[in-house]
């Protein structure tokens, strides 16, 4: 015999479902340790989160901006933009 939920019990569910799917992608941060490397450059030691956050473009070639630079973004966050050489 099959047992129907109550409305009150399937919504209750449903938003517990909707919080834990809210509250595991709010806090995720990524942490480089020791060796790391992106297209041959160190980026060892580094740590970002919502707030400061990365973003690493690798060329074969050479870019037009080498380097990296710090951005700052609408919401308050910066971002570092990296603009490297692939090393071979």
């Amino acid at each position: 015999m099959k047992m129907r939920k109550s409305p009150r019990a399937r919504a209750r569910a449903a938003l517990v479902a909707f919080s834990i799917s809210t509250m595991s992608s709010t806090h995720a941060e990524v942490r480089f340790g020791k060796n790391v490397f992106i297209g041959g450059h160190s980026v060892a030691n580094q740590t970002f989160n919502c707030q400061r956050r990365g973003e690493y473009h690798v060329y074969d070639g050479k870019p037009a901006h080498p380097g990296c630079a710090w951005r700052s973004n609408s919401d308050g966050s910066r971002t570092k933009v990296c603009h490297l050489q692939r090393k071979r």
